[in-house]
């Protein structure tokens, strides 16, 4: 059974997580915002949701138990139960704080109504008193993504790319693969996920995801290379390869066999015919 994640806690000296008051699906229990910084005022990564009043009355109590104030807001990707809570926390304070984040280069960023936002580069450092945030930027789960190593401690704040408990969903897996062979170079002590518990043994994690998408890449292979007479669809890959996989499931697998179809095409180790169809590159071919 997975661990209640209470709604406030003080997780170190300088870092608190505040739930964002909206569990459910991919969110887990919610979505993991953090106060970071020892001072009067401190830096808040990711929002949550759009105007959750229960994560906006928890995240102003919680200020007036450590009375402090907000700095600016850091977040880590576009996706809404991250970005979309900034407006609300504009409103609650009356106060248009700084928002940073990473550009989106293939489309636009979802506009914010009550400030606007400061893109920062890769390798940015944000500081507060008592804490030194270094932005990595690791795109694999959105093109925008990063994350933030808190340099006084070793703590990775890992967004959506690595979470607490399950593996996460990908728009691009050679990306992502990429990103976290960074991760591992990092050396982090310790992940604080964008959903689910904290991670005390991240070099173990990062190194199992990695593995994960190494075996399920294996499988696919050698299935191809098994029926090679025929080309298939990723349904066809999922019901031979997730042996035991609940068939409601099934489609989430089919999107997930398509991100590695799709890695294997740009490594020219499978390509994609007419009809959503894949097969084995066949090695030796002049055509």
């Amino acid at each position: 059974m997975a661990e209640t994640l209470p709604k406030f806690l003080q997780l170190s000296q300088r870092v608190v997580r505040i739930l964002g008051c909206n569990p459910g699906g991919a969110r887990l229990q919610g979505t993991n915002t953090y106060l970071v910084g020892t001072g009067k005022k401190r830096i808040l990564i990711d929002t949550g949701d759009p105007d959750v009043p229960e994560y906006l009355d928890l995240l102003k109590t919680s200020l007036e138990k450590l009375a402090v104030g907000i700095q600016e807001i850091i977040v880590t990707h576009w996706h809404q139960d991250h970005v979309g809570g900034v407006d609300g926390v504009c409103r609650t304070f009356g106060e248009k704080f700084k928002t940073s984040k990473l550009r989106r280069e293939s489309t636009a960023d979802v506009q914010l109504q009550e400030t606007s936002y400061s893109f920062i580069p890769n390798k940015h450092v944000f500081s507060t008193e008592g804490a030194t945030l270094r932005v990595h930027h690791g795109p694999g789960h959105t093109e925008d993504h990063i994350t933030l190593l808190l340099e006084e401690d070793g703590t990775l704040f890992s967004g959506d790319t690595i979470l607490g408990g399950t593996t996460t969903s990908i728009q691009d897996l050679s990306e992502y693969m990429k990103t976290l062979d960074n991760l591992l170079e990092l050396k982090a002590k310790t992940i604080f996920p964008g959903h689910g518990p904290v991670i005390d043994d991240p070099t173990a994690v990062i190194r199992y995801y990695i593995q994960h998408r190494k075996d399920r890449e294996a499988q696919i292979v050698q299935f191809l290379k098994d029926n090679a007479d025929k080309e298939h669809t990723a349904m066809d890959v999922v019901k031979a390869v997730y042996i035991g996989v609940p068939e409601n499931v099934h489609h989430m697998a089919a999107q997930n066999v398509t991100l590695h179809l799709e890695k294997l095409q740009r490594d020219n180790i499978a390509v994609q015919a007419a009809d959503n169809k894949w097969q084995l590159v066949h090695k030796g071919s002049n055509l």
